[in-house]
């Protein structure tokens, strides 16, 4: 097992973990390593503004509201003349061009095999993501089948991640209880809107350390995790006297 509080209570009967009422999933990231590219167009997009951009500014960016990350690319290229919308125009068409015309990227590790035991158990699946739709439907058209019920875009949503609005609004539409429910995220931002939300949230380590937290377990991977691992970490979290530790 390649979690971190992946154990149930030793104390009292043991009781068979029932599937989440969902599984909602993040996308840059956590469904595909996609933050390279933002990375690579915040420098070009900064860099023909004028300005200085930084792998430390970078990082700060992964899993931000994108008009967030639009200020601080306004901010770092010197340039009050531009407006956010404009900005995040400009860095939503890069990004998805790249993931339109580029290589496809790979799922990450253990990502097919779980979307597969997920579909088999009847688990209802959404995409829940700070990017916009035009970024997301550049990936999602290239795939063989679109595993999500449904997907709620950064677009979609005044208030993004770390906001529990794009979880609650995801939950919302599944007619499921957050309570009830797994995220999978990488991001601070992202864990914060999930935890935020009510749902147990599962973090998957890539680009950014992402600290442990009550109702918050920590993998190095999905590979090797399975659907009786999410509904263990949903009864070990929602058991009296764990919620806050």
């Amino acid at each position: 097992m390649n979690t971190e509080a992946s154990q149930l209570p030793a104390s009292g009967p043991r009781v068979d973990p029932t599937p989440p009422a969902a599984v909602l999933w993040d996308f840059d990231g956590t469904l595909v390593d996609s933050e390279p590219i933002w990375m690579r167009v915040e420098f070009q997009l900064v860099g023909e503004w004028g300005g200085t951009w930084s792998d430390e500014l970078a990082y700060q960016m992964v899993g931000n509201d994108l008009r967030e990350t639009s200020r601080h690319l306004i901010e770092a290229s010197g340039r009050p003349d531009l407006t956010i919308d404009e900005v995040t125009a400009e860095l939503v068409g890069r990004v998805a061009q790249e993931l339109r015309t580029g290589p496809m990227l790979e799922l990450r590790p253990g990502v097919a095999a779980l979307l597969d035991e997920l579909a088999e158990v009847d688990v209802p699946c959404a995409l829940v993501s700070a990017s916009y739709r035009e970024v997301l439907d550049a990936v999602l058209t290239r795939l063989p089948a679109n595993p999500f019920r449904l997907v709620v875009a950064g677009d979609d949503v005044t208030h993004g991640k770390p906001h529990p609005e794009p979880y609650l609004a995801a939950c919302a539409r599944l007619g499921v209880r957050p309570e009830e429910c797994v995220v999978l995220e990488d991001s601070i931002t992202g864990a914060a809107s999930g935890n935020a939300a009510g749902a147990v949230v599962g973090v998957i380590r890539n680009h950014v350390e992402v600290e442990p937290a009550p109702r918050r377990f920590l993998l190095d991977t999905l590979a090797g995790v399975g659907v009786a691992e999410l509904g263990a970490q949903l009864l070990r979290w929602n058991q009296p006297g764990e919620q806050n530790r």
